[in-house]
């Protein structure tokens, strides 16, 4: 029955969507939050052709989120604009969703959280990523399976106890999708476990690590290809990457780092994909330090923060290692926002990952938060050993630099754990 629901959905092509405000929110920014919500669809295909937005005087209603006659007034709204999809940018519990599905007659019924696990879905593309996914969906579907089966309650015998053909049908799905979820999760465990492995070995490195994090489609990904000179997909649209890619980024001053782009995050995140996610997003909370990537050209950058900094929060990173950068400085944007930017973050780094302006700003940054891990070591090297004097000159920053009488070189130089072995025998006090 799942199956078929899912293979519906991807039928529909105009979506009304219904934005909420509720007694102690703000009702300017509900429409900001619609716009978002028609962009997350747009991903899907889905074209946007309404929306209504409903003001709630209390808690939300228990049968349809909103109240009876603005529900029966979305009804009519939804049957006027031939939308075959009723999109709720609020989560919406599973007999609420029944409700509307049959006040709408039949009409596809989903809310935002649901839209973004059908985005996830279709990006996901490594082998982790996709046990996540269906491990978020599995357990976003399990409560929604009473619904499902209506059709075939119908069909139970005459008996006043007995159990319908409908009802079993229930039982046997749940069985069957909490012993998916079992698996997926013990699949999950073995994926973090091979994590671990490759982030020990990193360790043993003692390379500083740092997490790019921000906003989805801030510009995160878009950076790491610029700082590294390698290629990693970038894309314009929402969530366009969800496997965590690693990449070694040669500093000016010979420090290495390594730098990891994270999954975006985006507004009412769900729940299950945080947890989901979780082996994904631990790359920001293990990392040495942040690059948090805000978007200046976007009105909505001070909410962008506060969702980046409530998931980080969440995930129990550690939020006072964190480097702030203002991305596509190259486009349009306010100008009161940007200097009210830089009065807020004083240590700010305004860049464009589109032209470059900027970065070498942000280069030096990041050697100052890398220098933390080096030490300097005082060496006296041999002219024999040549290699290891071009591997100083080419690796690691070199503080000073004379011969003496012999031939021998007298270094003073700054690296890591890794070069600090390789030196380690002609090391002086």
């Amino acid at each position: 029955m799942i199956e078929v629901a899912e293979e519906a959905r991807k039928r529909v092509e105009r979506a009304l969507i219904v934005g909420t405000v509720l007694p102690h929110e703000e009702s300017a920014g509900v429409h900001a939050h619609l716009d978002e919500l028609a962009e997350l669809l747009k991903n899907l295909d889905i074209e946007t052709v309404g929306r209504a937005v409903a003001k709630l005087k209390g808690p939300a209603h228990p049968q349809y989120y909103v109240g009876t006659g603005k529900a029966e007034e979305i009804a009519e709204q939804l049957k006027a604009l031939d939308a075959d999809v009723l999109v709720f940018d609020s989560e919406i519990t599973p007999t609420q969703q029944r409700n509307w599905s049959r006040l709408c007659r039949d009409v596809c019924v989903i809310d935002r959280q649901e839209v973004i696990l059908d985005i996830f879905a279709d990006r996901a593309n490594t082998r982790e990523a996709v046990l996540q996914v269906e491990l978020a969906r599995w357990r976003y579907q399990l409560p929604r399976l009473a619904g499902a089966w209506t059709h075939l309650s119908r069909q139970r015998g005459g008996a006043v106890n007995a159990k319908g053909e409908g009802e079993s049908q229930i039982e046997l799905d749940r069985r069957q999708i909490k012993m998916r979820i079992s698996r997926l999760e013990q699949e999950l465990a073995e994926v973090r476990k091979q994590r671990a492995t490759q982030r020990k070995q990193r360790e043993r490195h003692d390379m500083p690590h740092g997490a790019i994090v921000g906003y989805t489609n801030a510009g995160k990904s878009s950076l790491l290809k610029l700082l590294s000179g390698r290629e990693v997909m970038a894309e314009d649209k929402l969530f366009a990457t969800l496997d965590p890619m690693t990449r070694k980024v040669l500093l000016p001053d010979n420090q290495t780092v390594l730098l990891t782009d994270t999954v975006g995050f985006v507004r009412k995140l769900p729940h299950d994909l945080v947890e989901a996610f979780k082996s994904t997003l631990e790359e920001a909370v293990l990392a040495d330090f942040l690059i948090l990537v805000l978007d200046l050209s976007s009105p909505e950058i001070d909410e962008h923060w506060d969702t980046t900094l409530s998931v980080l929060k969440e995930l129990g990173a550690d939020t006072d290692k964190i480097l702030v950068v203002f991305n596509k400085i190259d486009r349009p944007h306010d100008e009161l926002a940007l200097i009210r930017a830089k009065s807020l973050f004083a240590n700010g780094i305004f860049i464009s990952a589109a032209t470059g302006e900027g970065v070498d700003m942000l280069l030096c940054s990041i050697s100052q938060l890398a220098s933390e891990h080096s030490r300097v070591m005082k060496l006296v090297i041999p002219p024999v050993r040549s290699d290891l004097i071009a591997l100083a000159h080419r690796k690691t920053t070199v503080l000073s630099n004379k011969y003496d009488d012999s031939g021998n070189a007298l270094m003073t130089i700054s690296c890591n754990a890794f070069y600090r072995e390789k030196f380690k025998d002609f090391q002086v006090v």
